[in-house]
């Protein structure tokens, strides 16, 4: 499997030995499209900006943590473990044509996995394989990127590749060649975006204002640290696993030149309005059921397979959809992307 020379890959540049490295990845399928988020703006009904989401199908616009748990508010999770009812949700990708109009990217499953679109689920326990993490607790959110960013920098641990039209086996975790701007030119594979989270917390609050500060990166991380690798700073001592998202976008029908910017710039756009690509973000709530990830965990569970969860057919995840609340078209072509002025 490809995605385990990924991991080998990552090993071998971290300088952890030889031996497989231990992490979930898993598909989650569509849920839905919509203009919600309930973690930045909770209740409103429509949010500034359109969003792909997965997991649990309570999924709605506020989900207030003292009030919504996931796991017992579900039905059905569009995830394989089907002890998994947390959301998962990114920005979305939009093509721009010579014309002006614009056109939704659908996204494809990862190598190796089944799915509705939507997005590529990686959990890594401590990366040295024998330290403990602690799984999250009932409540927990965080988030990475910026929607509003207009450079880079902000978000280092948010990246693109233009992918080959065959397998990639070079690391999966922000590190070259990826980028924090879109790719400029047609990539024959579609673009992929990674967005991998923080692995220390404060130990004490499941969320922070600004739904970051309660998490830290590892003292002197860098783009292409993976699982909970280095010391945690004493401000954020406990060390969880490590969640990253990984999302295949389907630029292949769009690889027309005839359609493209006649000065040559690349057209995607995110759904925040952003050309350049440094407002690509993902939002995450924690909704596993029980004890059921820190099972996971401990197990050491690797790859779509683990002895400790319930899984549940690629058939079955990907029949768990809810309706979209906003009503408009996020499927044709349009003249502006839902929620912003062109």
């Amino acid at each position: 499997m490809q995605w385990k020379a990924l991991a080998l890959a990552l090993l071998v540049e971290r300088g952890f030995g030889q031996g497989m490295f231990p992490m979930m990845r898993f598909s989650c399928s569509q849920l839905v499209v919509d203009r919600l988020d309930p973690l930045v703006t909770p209740g409103s009904i429509p949010s500034p900006h359109l969003h792909q989401i997965v997991g649990g199908n309570s999924f709605n616009a506020s989900m207030d943590p003292a009030t919504h748990d996931l796991p017992s508010s579900s039905t059905c999770t569009s995830c394989t473990f089907s002890e998994d009812f947390s959301n998962y949700w990114t920005a979305v990708l939009f093509f721009k044509a010579r014309n002006g109009t614009y056109k939704r990217v659908p996204q494809f499953a990862s190598e190796g996995l089944r799915a509705d679109g939507g997005i590529t689920v990686y959990y890594i326990p401590a990366a040295d394989g024998r330290s403990n993490v602690t799984a999250f607790k009932p409540g927990f959110r965080m988030l990475v990127g910026d929607a509003a960013a207009t450079a880079p920098g902000s978000a280092r641990k948010v990246c693109h590749r233009c992918m080959p039209k065959t397998g990639d086996n070079s690391n999966i975790n922000c590190g070259a060649p990826d980028s924090q701007a879109l790719p400029a030119g047609q990539c024959a594979g579609g673009i992929r975006s990674v967005i991998t989270f923080p692995t220390c917390w404060d130990g004490v609050n499941t969320d922070s204002p600004d739904h970051m500060s309660h998490v830290a990166y590892p003292e002197g991380s860098n783009g292409n640290d993976v699982g909970a690798a280095g010391n945690c700073p004493a401000s954020h001592p406990v060390k969880i696993p490590q969640v990253m998202l990984e999302v295949m976008w389907d630029t292949r029908p769009f690889n027309d030149k005839s359609i493209w910017p006649e000065d040559g710039s690349q057209p995607f756009v995110w759904s925040t309005n952003d050309k350049d690509g440094y407002s690509q973000h993902g939002d995450y709530v924690f909704g596993w059921e029980g004890d059921s990830l820190q099972r996971a965990m401990d197990a050491r569970c690797n790859g779509a397979v683990c002895n400790a969860l319930k899984t549940q057919s690629s058939e079955a995840a990907m029949k768990c959809t809810k309706p979209r609340v906003v009503e408009e078209d996020i499927d044709g072509w349009t003249t502006s992307i839902p929620g912003q002025t062109m």
